[in-house]
């Protein structure tokens, strides 16, 4: 469960970092790719738990090639977002990633890109979280890559068996000793805030992962109107097709098309959790992305007159 181990070849020179301030004044690091002074829309990549922003570079490149602006960032208390020192005592959960940071970034995306629509790329929690966003309704669609429930009786195997170990014995004991999750040090998921990890751990020890929030949680998922796209993994080491049906269960007011790639029907040898977004499917997955973008790209006033 280390999803840190991925990163921009330092060989590859990255835009550069900008910071967007939240209505909370914390700032967060992001990156936007465009090689185009007119792009045909806006992507937005909302990263996994644990996940800095420049796992996604190469997959960002590959969208600004293709005519899209595409953007970057790290929620707050990780990556480039990530306070100095120690994070021991640093307040942030996962609500506020959704109602402050990817807030943010819809606001900041829609100052740099006038008119253009914009669309959500969630891996995992980045998708998930999607309901919890207040200004999401500015969104043109979301494409979910490997995304689901993340209650441990959804989990694949083996992660299934050994997950019990970590909500109920691990985080807990970390948490209290560390203050924060030091997930690099235990090689699990990557450092996290203390409120991230806790209220993530809530959520996976619940039949209802995270409708079990609140109501008002529950509400919000059930109210977005958002097309979804959710892309899931034959071989997800992590998730199951139970637990993707399971988490979009709750947006069930959204029109929802459940998706499963198989590896060796692209080519490849396996896809998994994380593998949408490596290199390796530049070639055989990435320009389905084109195809999902042009599919619910939003009519035009002609388009409507025909």
């Amino acid at each position: 469960m280390d999803n840190t181990t991925d990163t921009t070849p330092e060989t590859e020179k990255l835009p550069a970092l900008c910071f967007v301030e939240t209505a909370d004044t914390v700032r967060i690091g992001a990156r936007r790719f465009q090689r185009t002074a007119q792009p045909t829309a806006a992507l937005v990549i909302a990263p996994a738990m644990g996940v800095s922003q420049g796992f996604y570079a190469a997959f960002a490149r590959w969208l600004a090639d293709e005519g899209y602006a595409a953007y970057t960032f790290d929620y707050r208390g990780t990556g480039v977002s990530r306070p100095e020192g120690s994070l021991r005592g640093y307040r942030a959960d996962i609500t506020d990633w959704a109602q402050l940071d990817c807030a943010a970034m819809i606001e900041h995306v829609s100052a740099e890109q006038p008119g253009l629509p914009i669309y959500w790329v969630g891996h995992s929690v980045g998708a998930q979280i999607l309901g919890m966003i207040p200004n999401h309704p500015r969104l043109t669609a979301m494409l979910s890559v490997a995304a689901g429930s993340g209650y441990h009786r959804h989990n694949n195997k083996p992660l299934r068996y050994y997950a019990p170990l970590l909500w109920h014995t691990i985080a807990p004991v970390a948490l209290r000793l560390a203050g924060y999750f030091p997930g690099k040090r235990l090689g699990l998921v990557g450092d996290l805030p203390y409120g991230v990890m806790e209220q993530w751990r809530k959520w996976c020890l619940a039949p209802a992962y995270l409708g079990a929030e609140s109501q008002e949680v529950r509400a919000q998922l059930a109210s977005v109107k958002l097309p979804i796209t959710a892309w899931s993994m034959r071989d997800d080491e992590m998730m199951t097709f139970a637990g993707t049906e399971a988490l979009f269960g709750l947006y069930e007011g959204a029109p929802i098309e459940l998706v499963r790639l198989d590896p060796k029907e692209h080519g490849l040898r396996n896809i998994g959790h994380f593998g949408f977004f490596r290199p390796q499917s530049r070639e055989a997955l990435w320009p389905m992305v084109r195809t999902w973008t042009e599919r619910n790209a939003p009519l035009r006033s002609a388009d409507r007159c025909a």
